[in-house]
């Protein structure tokens, strides 16, 4: 029986947990002012996710947000960029695992290391591949879709098939409709305008 505090809500349905989470969001990753983004754009509003992906409670809801939205897609590999992704997909395979539908996961670096393997695609086994395989990639925040687009080039050049990205937050900037001019749809758990 579904639980009587889920209920429709301007973001979507949601259930109690990812209210919650929303609420930790609001007071450990939010902030108002004037900030200048990563993107180079000036924004009044500003999220850091790190301090709720890695609050204990946070990485635990925003993995299960995440497996969620993650398994109405036929996926086969969760990878992300480097740093924003990195918790986020670590706490999802543990999350995956733990529900009984385990999801591997990798990131991509932002260059390739220069020692070791030198490799640029982090994660996987010495006999796996991405080739072939539906990718899903997942980010922390979404403003113009420049750092998910990264990774999913990264992924397309090692056989991966990538159409679906997935992100805590989707700013509202441009992001959309910039990852579907290169044939990736973005999905989101919460909107900007929950914000606001």
């Amino acid at each position: 029986m579904a639980d009587p505090s889920d209920r429709q809500t301007a973001e979507g349905l949601q259930t109690a947990d990812e209210r919650e989470l929303l609420r930790l969001i609001q007071d450990r990753s939010f902030r108002r002012g004037r900030f200048k983004l990563s993107s180079g754009l000036e924004s009044d509003l500003y999220f850091n996710l790190k301090p709720t992906m890695m609050h204990p409670r946070g990485a635990h809801l925003s993995a299960r947000a995440f497996l969620a939205r993650i398994l109405q897609e036929e996926i086969d590999f969760v990878g992300g960029l480097e740093m924003g992704a990195v918790p986020i997909i670590a706490s999802l395979a543990a999350i995956s695992d733990e529900a009984g539908t385990p999801i591997d996961t990798f990131f991509v670096r932002k260059t390739a290391k220069d020692y070791g393997t030198q490799d640029v695609i982090e994660g996987l086994a010495a006999a796996q591949s991405l080739s072939g395989h539906r990718i899903m990639i997942a980010d922390d925040v979404a403003t113009t879709g420049g750092s998910i687009l990264k990774a999913v080039n990264v992924a397309r050049e090692a056989g991966a098939l990538v159409d679906v990205a997935l992100v805590l937050v989707d700013r509202q900037e441009g992001a959309e409709a910039f990852l579907a001019e290169h044939g990736v749809r973005l999905i989101s758990v919460f909107t900007a305008s929950a914000f606001r």
